[in-house]
C-alpha cells in the first residue's frame, strides 16, 4: 500500500456500513493515517470521531482514492455528489453488487480508473476474500493499490471479465450467509437428537469453523478430506448419503441458489 500518496492527499469513503468500517479498519491498522481519511455517512462513528476521522465535512480537492460502499439501491442518489472526482486522477474504487463499471463511467467518466470489488463479511476479521476487476483506464499502478488496499482485510483474487462478477458475488460475497446458515441448521439438528441448544450450536460452530481452516490450510482438495472423513458403512456416509442425493441433496440446492443470487444480481446491474 502506497501510504504515503494515501495519507498526503486523502482517501474519501463513501459509506461507513460493516463493510466501509472493516476496510476502514484494516487501513488503519497498515498505517493509515486517521487524519487522511475523509468519511461521508448520515451515521459518524462516535468510535470513529474520537479515533480522528473525519466525517461529512470538507473533502480533499484531489484525492488519491475515493472508495463507494453503500447499498445498490441508494447508488443513484450517492453518485451525482461524487461526480466532481471525475478527473482522471482519482482512483475509484467500487463496493456495490450488481452496479456495473458503465455506470460509474457514466458517472465520472472513462477516462477515470474504475475499480470494481465485491468483498464479503469476514473482512471484519481479517479473513475476507475480494474480486476486483478494473476499467479501460485503470492501469497497473491502480490496480495494484486496489489490490494492497483490500488485502488488509483478506485475500484478493482478480478476474478476467466484469461479466464473471456476479457469479463472484453470488458465491463468496454472499456466501458467508449460506455457511451461518449451515450452522443453525446443524445446531438444530443436533438439538433435535436431544443436545441442549447451548452445547449443539457451540458444537456447530467449531464444527464449522475447524473444517473451514482445515480446508484452507491444508494440501488436500475438499474432495479428499470428505472422503478421509467417511468410513464405508458408517455414520458419515448415511448422512451424506441424504446430503450428496442428486435431486435433493446439497449438489442441486446450492446450484439453485446461487444462480438465484447470481441472477439478482444481474437484475441489479440492469
Amino acid at each position: 500500500m502506497d501510504l504515503d500518496v494515501l495519507n498526503q492527499r486523502g482517501i474519501v469513503l463513501v459509506g461507513a456500513g460493516r463493510m466501509g468500517s472493516a476496510m476502514l479498519e484494516g487501513w488503519l491498522a497498515r498505517g493509515l493515517q486517521p487524519d487522511a481519511v475523509h468519511v461521508i455517512d448520515p451515521n459518524p462513528s462516535p468510535a470513529l470521531i474520537e479515533r480522528g476521522i473525519r466525517f461529512n465535512g470538507a473533502l480533499p480537492d484531489d484525492p488519491a482514492v475515493v472508495v463507494i460502499a453503500v447499498k445498490p439501491q441508494m447508488m443513484a442518489d450517492a453518485l451525482p455528489q461524487l461526480k466532481g472526482f471525475g478527473n482522471g486522477d482519482t482512483l475509484i474504487l467500487t463496493v456495490a453488487a450488481g452496479v456495473t463499471i458503465a455506470a460509474y463511467e457514466r458517472a465520472f467518466g472513462a477516462s477515470t480508473p474504475i475499480v470494481r470489488i465485491m468483498p464479503n463479511t469476514p473482512a471484519a476479521i481479517g479473513q475476507g476474500i475480494s474480486a476486483i476487476i478494473g476499467n479501460a483506464a485503470a492501469g497497473p499502478a491502480d490496480l495494484a493499490l486496489a489490490e494492497s488496499l483490500m488485502s488488509a482485510v483478506g485475500q484478493v483474487v482478480r478476474l478476467d471479465d466484469e461479466s464473471q462478477m456476479d457469479a463472484v458475488t453470488a458465491l463468496s460475497g454472499s456466501g458467508p450467509a449460506y455457511v451461518f446458515h449451515l450452522i443453525e441448521t446443524m445446531a438444530a439438528g443436533g438439538e433435535a437428537q436431544g443436545l441442549s441448544p447451548e452445547l449443539a450450536l457451540q458444537l456447530a460452530r467449531a464444527t464449522v469453523a475447524g473444517a473451514g481452516q482445515l480446508a484452507l490450510v491444508g494440501d488436500l482438495p475438499p474432495g479428499k478430506l470428505r472422503e478421509n472423513v467417511t468410513s464405508p458403512g458408517g455414520t458419515t456416509a448415511a448422512a451424506l448419503k441424504i446430503l450428496m442425493d442428486g435431486e435433493t441433496g446439497f449438489p442441486p440446492l446450492l446450484r439453485r441458489a446461487i444462480a438465484a443470487a447470481a441472477d439478482r444480481g444481474r437484475e441489479l446491474g440492469a
